[in-house]
């Protein structure tokens, strides 16, 4: 085996991007038309369809009523296909979530041949509402089998159609939803869509009753999401099987110095970064998705982009545009983008801190406490359905951010733990003081920070601080689930969020419904309102915790509160399964038995299958490249040895190195050995076989690993044969 790595011999692509053009930002032009606009919205379909179909159709996006005029679906079909083909658009896709919490699409070409064999624009209204992509491969957790081959996919027409450009192609993708020949969803979307529906009827329930519903007609769950990510220049990528199998490293020592300065988080963005950084948000502003943040996070490499909120359908959908430019981007810039929650052991991993919140149709956040919360029974309303809904099921919103993945992530290094949890702050942990205590009297305020020096404004501080450790925060109007793993579409944790929001907004209003009628008094109103969220916050205050996450005391306190911690996945999945859990989304029609069920069998098997592809990519790593750079270097220390003996020399330091060298590296070869032999006996059963890797193999993988990383250490850089965390991390 050579001792130069295929790494070492790759071109450099340091220098391969050259700078972008500068672009000017006028101040009266919309960034749109700055960038051109490769997105099929509203004011592109205001322009091309007459302004009576036009109504129609925001009555379809707005408030859900049933798109049931043929001529409205011909229009918005002729309309998309013109649009597409002056955008150079040659073909169409009904793009969809599958449940393999990726992306997929089938292109079929946007021509076809008419009569006289000539090439004509075509796209059919029929074609845009309906498609048949089969995609019977796709997992489905025995909801269907292979040779049941029909699946359709629905457009969604909340969600705007874009296109998707590549080196010499554009497609236009239209975002569906995937179901099954019997109407079973096969997907990420549907539950989603019909989360968004029970919650939007319960919270118009809640503002009904307190006479708050005039001009309101949806109430929609808002999502804005945080992506972390890594770039690492992609010249290691071919030499760290790991790293292009798996998404994240195997092995890997420390190097001297991680991030324990801060000097990467909130840096100047290096310059070959930020080009990249430019070059991604100039390809998601043309496709609608509206980016606002960038910056450097905590770990070496690791950076972060965080777009505007949006309604949590189309933010979903977003998401997954925005992981595949980033993608797509980074491979221009010579870069890999690694969306693993932990690729590198000892330094930060990634999230994607989605941000929930409820919004009316005409723009009122549900959840601001706006100034004097304590006179706000609407917002204590939604407040504690939320407190209500998160210590009620807590077990399933841990199973909601399940992965083998996030198991590396929760727990450490800003991410918050397997206990799930609510931080509310000082001002609102107040408010349900004097719930409990039967009188509202107060609104804790931050005042203002005077910074002490005459040049500084006077800052206003908000009531609470943030707490970081937090998997579930209360963050001013919204909440911010940080457990989320990055890897992760939203949609999944969005789904349970709302349906269990939409339980307690439903059995909270039933219950004050109880105590007060229609027509009672305000003050008759507010009094019944009071005396059932007291039952409530008596209830579940348990849920709520402002300290520190990570400390060994709030693992103790949790327990004794009887929070479930459920650290591995293996456990988390089969939650879904509880009939508490099945009874919940049958209740809303979020998802029937069968489809609970197809997804915890889904889960399971990927959080299988993930796990055997990591060990055997361990294995063959340790056979084909470890222990041949180890046994190359142990014979270098023994020919060393005998050359010093051979003139007389002391070798006794020279004897002891070899020998400690030789005993670790076959405690290695052993290791390999009995991970080979655990790895013959995975059960078949996905369940028990997540069982077995919890017990059995994830332990003999990290043994594996700390002896590898230990031989790391102890063998010369240039002998061995993976790009260093040195390498990777720092060189840009």
């Amino acid at each position: 085996m050579s001792t130069e790595s295929t790494w070492r011999n790759a071109p450099d692509t340091l220098g391969r991007t050259a700078p972008n053009q500068s672009v000017q930002y006028p101040d009266a032009t919309p960034i749109d038309e700055i960038f051109g606009v490769d997105c099929f919205g509203l004011q592109e379909m205001k322009k091309r369809i007459p302004a009576e179909q036009f109504r129609s159709l925001l009555m379809t996006i707005e408030r859900g009523e049933p798109m049931s005029d043929k001529e409205l679906a011909d229009s918005i079909a002729k309309a998309m296909r013109q649009w597409a083909i002056e955008k150079g658009a040659t073909h169409y896709t009904h793009w969809f979530h599958p449940l393999t919490g990726s992306t997929a699409e089938k292109h079929d070409s946007l021509y076809k041949l008419n009569s006289e064999k000539a090439f004509i624009p075509h796209l059919s209204a029929s074609a845009l509402m309906q498609g048949e992509p089969d995609a019977s491969s796709f997992p489905s957790g025995g909801l269907r089998q292979t040779f049941e081959a029909r699946g359709y996919t629905a457009w969604d027409a909340t969600s705007p159609a874009f296109i998707m450009r590549g080196d010499n192609s554009a497609t236009l993708c239209i975002p569906t939803a995937f179901v099954s020949w019997t109407g079973e969803a096969l997907d990420k979307k549907t539950p989603l869509l019909r989360s968004m529906d029970a919650i939007s009827k319960q919270a118009l329930r809640v503002l009904k009753f307190f006479g708050k519903d005039e001009g309101v007609h949806n109430v929609y769950s808002t999502m804005g999401c945080e992506q972390e990510y890594f770039l690492i220049d992609k010249r290691f990528l071919s030499s760290r099987p790991d790293l292009m199998l798996c998404g994240r490293t195997l092995f890997g020592s420390k190097p001297a110095k991680g991030q324990e300065l801060s000097d990467h988080y909130f840096g100047a963005v290096p310059p070959r970064i930020l080009e990249f950084m430019a070059d991604s948000e100039q390809d998601l502003y043309r496709v609608g998705v509206p980016v606002q943040t960038r910056h450097n996070e905590v770990a070496p490499g690791q950076y972060e982009i965080a777009p505007l909120f949006e309604h949590a359908n189309v933010a979903s959908d977003h998401q997954m545009v925005l992981m595949e430019i980033l993608k797509r981007s980074a491979e221009r810039h010579g870069l890999h983008a690694i969306y693993h929650e932990k690729p590198f052991a000892g330094v930060n991993g990634s999230g994607k801190h989605t941000n929930w919140s409820l919004s009316t149709d005409s723009g009122l956040n549900l959840l601001d406490p706006e100034d004097s919360p304590h006179t706000n029974p609407q917002f204590l309303v939604f407040l504690c359905a939320v407190i209500r809904a998160v210590h009620l099921h807590g077990d399933l919103l841990r199973s909601s951010i399940a992965s083998a993945g996030n198991d590396h992530r929760l727990g450490a290094h800003e991410a918050p733990p397997a206990i799930i949890s609510i931080f509310l702050g000082d001002m609102l942990t107040d408010l349900l003081d004097q719930i409990e205590a039967g009188e509202m009297t107060r609104t804790l305020s931050g005042g203002t920070l005077d910074l002490g020096a005459t040049q500084l404004p006077k800052l206003p501080r908000d009531s609470g601080d943030r707490n970081r450790t937090s998997p579930f925060a209360f963050t001013g109007n919204k909440f911010e689930y940080r457990a989320v793993g990055s890897t992760m579409t939203a949609a999944w944790p969005l789904t349970v969020m709302n349906t269990i929001v939409a339980e307690s907004l439903d059995d909270i209003l039933n219950d004050i419904e109880k105590v007060v009628g229609a027509g009672a008094t305000p003050e008759a109103r507010d009094a019944a309102v009071m005396g059932v969220l007291k039952d409530v916050v008596g209830k579940h205050k348990a849920i709520i915790f402002n300290g520190d996450g990570y400390s060994q005391e709030w693992q103790e306190e949790a327990a004794r509160r009887g929070l479930p911690n459920i650290k591995k996945s293996s456990d988390a999945i089969p939650v879904m399964r509880e009939q508490k859990n099945l009874d919940l989304f049958a209740r809303f029609g979020v998802l029937q038995n069968a489809e609970v069920h197809s997804r915890a069998n889904t889960y399971m098997e990927k959080y299988v299958t993930q796990l055997s592809i990591e060990a055997a990519t361990m294995l063959q790593i340790a056979r084909q490249q470890i222990l041949p750079a180890a046994y190359e270097h142990q014979r270098n220390l023994a020919e060393t040895a005998a050359s010093s003996e051979g003139i007389g020399s002391d070798i006794l330091g020279l004897r002891d190195e070899f020998t400690q060298y030789a005993e670790l590296a076959d405690r290695f070869r052993n290791g390999a050995a009995k991970l080979e032999e655990q790895l013959d006996s995975i059960p078949d059963d996905e369940y028990k076989a997540g069982e077995y890797f919890r017990d059995t193999l994830i332990g003999t993988m990290e043994d594996l690993r700390e002896i590898g990383d230990l031989l790391e250490t102890k063998t010369p850089s240039k002998i061995w044969p993976l790009p260093s965390y040195q390498d990777m991390l720092f060189i840009k």
